[in-house]
């Protein structure tokens, strides 16, 4: 029911689409006899936009974010595995094109290589399933899987977990999977933004993890003050974060983490 409610949700949830809604009920009632309240909302809709396109807006909400944890560096000791949180591929256009499509979160595959390549010796897991609500798709997993193996990544080294569809699950059914032991050192690696939902979701599923941030949106602080050269670009990275925070309300409420943030 969580997962059904998200994904309805979610729709509402990205400013770009409620925005549009806002628009095309002001439109509708400038055909009717409430013609001032559709020309307030219309107005209104339209100044959102452009503040919710060019203003800074959406830095401000991403960096909120991802600027908690800070990269890792290694402290002379390598990692006993390493966790890598599904996002980074596009199954529905990888399946239609028989062929591995990496979307705007790649990092997170590269940085898998990277580690893996530093620490011959940890363990990897990537965990993603299929989240999409309408469409089937093909879980990220095995297509994970497959695109690592192309990089020289024996299939053995590598455990695939293809049954989760949000964040609490990646969680959950990744401790199920490899059963850390007390004192291993397990990296989770997932978009900087995305880090502290994933990090409180991984504390309440009862495994210890330490971020390995990839995928940073924004140069840093200095973007709170830059305004967006184009309207699609504000709009996109307003969407990603108000996705974000909204997740973080939802698993609030939901119970699935003590707290909205994480201390930094």
């Amino acid at each position: 029911m969580f997962f059904l409610l998200s994904k309805i949700l979610g729709f509402f949830i990205h400013p770009s689409n409620t925005i549009a809604m806002i628009c095309v009920a002001g439109l509708v009632l400038l055909l009717t006899r409430w013609r001032r309240a559709g020309r307030a909302l219309l107005i209104g809709g339209v100044v959102l936009l452009l503040i919710a396109g060019y203003s800074p807006l959406g830095n401000v909400l991403l960096l909120s974010l991802s600027e908690r944890y800070p990269p890792w560096h290694d402290a002379s000791r390598a990692p006993d595995g390493i966790i890598v949180l599904g996002g980074a591929i596009n199954s529905e256009v990888s399946a239609a094109r028989n062929t591995v499509e990496l979307d705007a979160s790649a990092e997170r595959v590269l940085a898998t290589l990277d580690l893996a390549r530093r620490y011959p010796q940890a363990r990897i897991v990537y965990s993603g399933g299929s989240g999409n609500l309408i469409q089937r798709s093909a879980a990220e997993a095995p297509l994970a899987g497959e695109l690592l193996e192309r990089f020289g990544l024996a299939a053995g080294r590598v455990v695939l977990e293809d049954q989760s569809r949000t964040t609490a699950e990646n969680a959950a059914n990744t401790r199920a999977l490899v059963s850390p032991k007390p004192g291993e050192l397990w990296l989770l690696v997932t978009s900087s933004f995305h880090m502290p939902r994933s990090i409180m979701a991984f504390q309440a599923a009862g495994f210890d993890v330490v971020a390995y941030p990839v995928d940073w949106r924004t140069r840093g602080r200095e973007d709170v003050a830059l305004p967006f050269a184009t309207l699609a670009a504000g709009l996109a990275r307003t969407d990603v974060a108000a996705h974000e925070w909204a997740g973080l309300l939802a698993y609030r409420l939901g119970g699935k983490i003590p707290s909205l943030l994480p201390s930094p």
